[in-house]
């Protein structure tokens, strides 16, 4: 099992994982000290992975509605990286109509019954601009009635977690008490030192080379250089020019799409499921289990950058135990 270096503090605080996928919310909290009391996926795949790397509790899989809030622990606090795909920009923008979306209330009507201290909530970056803001503003006012008082903020990995991906997402925080509410921060952004080289390997499966394959003829050509990331967009290549790695995505390997592309010494190769990982800033001791690359690689673009996660959630310990944050920490 994974050893983490926690953030020891005066109080140990329970949390509640919900959507919890491959346990990157879990992981980030639990580097901050935080201990985990529940966790649930209705993702099947996702219980290999998050089994293979966590004592108890291990992953329930179980359909959210069908959870019994009473039989569930008791928590401080409430994580959920609840679906997005009724948000996302590459969805179809149908928000709360569709029953992806409607899972946000199934988050509220738990807040509503348990009334944990805190939560923390992720989701894409369009949640916030969805049906002209409008889907937010319902979340806002939910939330509100409910009796938090929160605050919101789009962070991005490469300049929040000092990993090379180029990953944009909002994080919504809300707090029982209004006065922790106003003193929380969310994490200020630091400098990128790292670059996406140190989390790729100089060899791989030959699987993952595109040498030899129908593709290298179109692709050849336009990836020329080892300091870049490249995509595949069905008809081009797409240049990534900051060095960094774009977004990765739940639909990574899908028709063979999406995946970035390095060169290499070899030649022109797709991330590895592990590499994926690794740039979502999951430890190299993360074991991946012997299935499919299509599902790792889901598992690894639908997760979260724990390093980000961590920072989120070493500034909310700070204010639960009473503490104030230091602007100057903000920077750590």
């Amino acid at each position: 099992m994974i050893k983490h270096k926690t953030i020891m503090g005066k109080k140990e605080f329970r949390t509640l994982d919900l959507f919890a996928g491959v346990g990157g919310i879990r992981l980030g909290f639990e580097k901050a000290g935080f201990k985990t009391i529940f966790a649930n996926d209705f993702n099947k795949t996702c219980k290999e992975t998050y089994d293979l790397n966590f004592d108890e509790p291990k992953l329930t899989v179980k359909d959210i509605w069908k959870l019994d809030i009473k039989d569930i622990p008791k928590f401080d606090i409430l994580l959920g990286g609840f679906p997005c795909q009724s948000f996302s920009i590459a969805g179809y923008r149908r928000g709360f109509n569709e029953a992806r979306g409607n899972l946000f209330f199934r988050i509220a009507e738990i807040l509503e019954e348990r009334k944990p201290q805190a939560f923390l909530l992720e989701n894409v970056k369009n949640l916030k601009g969805h049906d002209k803001g409008k889907t937010f503003k319902i979340i806002e006012k939910t939330l509100k009635e409910l009796g938090y008082h929160t605050k919101s903020k789009v962070l991005n990995s490469m300049t929040h977690g000092n990993i090379p991906q180029n990953r944009e997402r909002i994080f919504i925080i809300g707090f029982l008490d209004k006065k922790k509410a106003e003193v929380f921060d969310f994490p200020n952004e630091i400098p990128l030192t790292k670059n996406f080289k140190e989390f790729t390997a100089n060899e791989a499966e030959d699987k993952y080379y595109y040498n030899e394959k129908p593709l290298y003829e179109k692709i050849k050509n336009d990836i020329n250089s080892e300091e870049t990331v490249y995509q595949w967009r069905r008809k081009y290549v797409r240049v990534n020019k900051k060095g960094v790695v774009p977004t990765l995505t739940a639909n990574m390997g899908l028709g063979g799409h999406n995946v970035p592309i390095i060169k290499n010494h070899k030649g022109i190769r797709k991330l590895t499921p592990k590499e994926t990982f690794l740039l979502q800033g999951f430890p190299e001791n993360f074991k991946l289990p012997d299935i499919a690359s299509g599902a790792l690689y889901h598992q690894a673009g639908n997760s979260v950058t724990v390093p980000v996660i961590q920072r989120i959630a070493e500034n909310m310990k700070i204010v639960l135990e009473g503490g104030r944050i230091n602007p100057q920490e903000l920077l750590n």
